[in-house]
């Protein structure tokens, strides 16, 4: 028996309907280039197709959800280039969850069962010393009325487990049903239901798990395309088979590999310095962010992308790997530098001018190859204006005394460097090394920097000339 998608289910035959995609994130933290990953993916399918993308708020856990973490989600997503179509919270849903848990309770495929959580570990512990799998056995379908009322006598309150079809009418003897779907990432899957555990839905508090509110959702909302993490594949099954109980065809799934540290561990919300809020105030790209969560993990190079269409011209779902897909911060620092050194000048602008830099087209085009963020134009502006720490050997001072002799007269122009250099070899001997970086010391302060054939006529006479001893 195959429930669910028939494998052959893919977008390209599913041409008539509108794709709608969801990205569903729980408001109990900031979201990380971890979470950023699904957020494009969903985006850019769903934009490529001319379709919709729903932010999707997982707010039902009262306690730790707070609207603050709303507000940080939704700037944070607007950074990186994404614009929800429609805005949702599942906390304002809770009647839709009631209607569709108690058409599963009359209809029997949502029961009853009473177990502690340290019951059910005493339980799995033991199946596990027998070698058999840690399954739920559904001891809450043998109890009778009587024995529900003395539970409930005590005190107990019920969590609620959804009756898995993996059976021919006898629910206490399991079969093998096999789940199977066309997965846009993964080919090919399948789950067998009668090794899983029939899901609790309900909490014994009365509250729902996200597997059950997210299907309810998905149904009211028309979602067509469920792309997130591999680490639901196992869930797909279950869900597929609640989609189709509550009368509903199953969304096309896509499972894409996740996005870890270097050393291949998981991200999470509690890495600070992995949130997307962090790496916008270290002043980086968002394009440089998105190339590397989207491109990261796929068969493509990964490089910097421009512009969100131009990547979105080069998202292809088919390309990702198997592997895990290995978040690299050095990487995306490197991918920001080779995005800032193509920003034109209009592009800056009003960021430069936002840092109090006063400078002109012709400013940013002599310093942006040497800034791996826009904000370390600010380090050459100051080298600009001034005043700056100027740094002469005791081996240079005479040296250095001698190039303001020689400084040529007039209007510095980029063509004063070359010939400043070549007096002062003319006149001391020096060359190379030792010859250049005296000079880029004393005006400067620093050993590296842009050329300073162009940054000669920026730095100005009077500057030049204060900065020599």
């Amino acid at each position: 028996m195959s429930l669910g998608l028939p494998c052959g289910r893919s977008p390209a035959n599913s041409n008539a309907m509108t794709v709608i995609v969801r990205f569903a994130p729980s408001p109990t933290g900031h979201i990380h280039i971890g979470n950023s990953r699904p957020a494009l993916f969903n985006w850019l399918f769903a934009k490529k197709a001319g379709g919709r993308f729903i932010l999707r708020f997982d707010d039902t856990d009262l306690e730790r959800s707070r609207q603050e973490y709303v507000e940080s989600i939704e700037r944070d997503l607007r950074w990186l280039g994404i614009e929800p179509d429609l805005v949702e919270r599942q906390s304002e849903r809770v009647a839709s969850y009631d209607a569709a848990a108690q058409k599963l309770k009359d209809a029997g495929l949502l029961y009853p069962c009473y177990e502690t959580p340290d019951e059910l570990e005493r339980r799995r512990s033991r199946q596990r010393a027998m070698g058999r799998p840690p399954v739920y056995d559904r001891t809450g379908l043998k109890l009778t009325a009587e024995e529900r009322a003395a539970f409930e006598a005590e005190g107990r309150k019920p969590h609620w487990r959804f009756l898995l079809p993996n059976h021919d009418g006898d629910p206490l003897r399991t079969r093998r049903t096999e789940v199977s779907w066309d997965d846009l990432c993964r080919g090919t899957q399948a789950v067998d239901l009668a090794s899983l555990s029939d899901p609790v839905l309900i909490r014994a508090d009365g509250t729902y798990l996200y597997t059950f509110t997210s299907i309810v959702d998905d149904i009211d909302m028309g979602v067509t395309h469920i792309i997130r993490g591999e680490d639901h594949v196992s869930n797909t099954g279950v869900q597929i088979a609640i989609f189709e109980v509550l009368g509903a065809a199953a969304p096309v799934f896509g499972h894409h590999n996740l996005l870890t540290t270097r050393d291949g561990e998981g991200l999470s919300k509690r890495k600070g310095a992995l949130s997307i809020g962090s790496l916008r105030d270290e002043g980086l790209e968002a394009m440089a962010v998105a190339s590397l969560a989207v491109l990261t993990g796929t068969s493509q190079a990964v490089e910097p992308v421009a512009t969100m269409d131009a990547l979105m011209e080069k998202f292809d779902l088919s390309s990702v790997s198997r592997s895990l897909a290995k978040f690299d911060p050095d990487e995306l620092r490197n991918l920001n530098a080779r995005l800032v050194h193509d920003l034109p000048y209009e592009a800056v602008k009003d960021r430069l001018a936002g840092l109090g830099i006063a400078a002109d087209a012709n400013f940013w085009e002599t310093v942006r190859g040497n800034c791996q963020t826009v904000g370390d134009a600010l380090e050459y502006w100051k080298v600009v204006t001034g005043p700056v720490e100027s740094r002469v050997e005791d081996e240079d001072r005479e040296f250095v005394a001698k190039a303001g002799q020689l400084l040529p007269e007039g209007e510095i122009t980029p063509d004063t460097w070359g010939l400043w250099t070549a007096a002062l070899k003319s006149e001391t001997g020096r060359k190379g090394r030792g010859l250049f970086m005296p000079l880029r010391r004393a005006l400067t302060g620093m050993d590296h920097g842009p050329d300073m054939k162009a940054l000669l006529p920026l730095i100005g006479r009077q500057n030049i000339l204060d900065r020599l001893p």
